[in-house]
C-alpha cells in the first residue's frame, strides 16, 4: 500500500512538474515573454536537416529488407551506395547554403529521392513470391 502511495505520489509530482520542464529558458528562444516562437529560417533550417534523417532511415529501411528476404544483399548494396551518395550531397549543399537548401536544391534531391524509391519499390516487388 506504502508503495502504491508512493509511486502516486511520483507520478503526480512529475505530472505538474513536466509544464515547467518542458518550458524553454528564454535565452535559448531568444524572445523574451514568447517562448516556443520560432523565425521562420530556424523552422526552414529544422526541415531542411529532416530530409538528411529521412535518407538515412531510407538505410535502415534498406538493410531490414534485406533480413526479411524482400532484397538480396547486392540490391541492397546497390541501392545503399545511391542513398549514400544522396544524402552526401544533401549534406554537402546544406552545409554550403548554411544550412538551408535552395528550392532547386529542395526539388532535385526529392526526385532523385522519388526515383531511389521507385527503384527500391520495383526490386521489392521483383523478389517478392508470385501466387501460383
Amino acid at each position: 500500500m506504502r508503495l502504491k502511495l508512493a509511486l502516486s505520489a511520483a507520478v503526480a509530482s512529475l505530472l505538474f512538474a513536466a509544464p515547467a520542464l518542458a518550458e524553454e529558458p528564454v535565452a535559448a528562444t531568444g524572445h523574451e515573454g514568447h517562448p516556443g516562437h520560432h523565425h521562420g529560417k530556424h523552422k526552414e533550417k529544422n526541415r531542411d536537416a529532416r530530409m538528411l534523417r529521412r535518407l538515412e532511415r531510407m538505410e535502415h529501411r534498406l538493410n531490414r529488407a534485406v533480413e526479411r528476404g524482400r532484397l538480396t544483399r547486392q540490391q541492397a548494396d546497390t541501392f545503399l551506395a545511391e542513398a549514400r551518395q544522396l544524402r552526401d550531397d544533401a549534406q554537402a549543399q546544406l552545409q554550403a547554403g548554411g544550412g538551408q537548401f535552395t528550392e532547386e536544391q529542395k526539388q532535385q534531391l526529392r526526385e532523385r529521392k522519388q526515383a531511389l524509391r521507385e527503384k527500391v519499390h520495383a526490386a521489392m516487388k521483383a523478389t517478392q513470391p508470385q501466387p501460383q
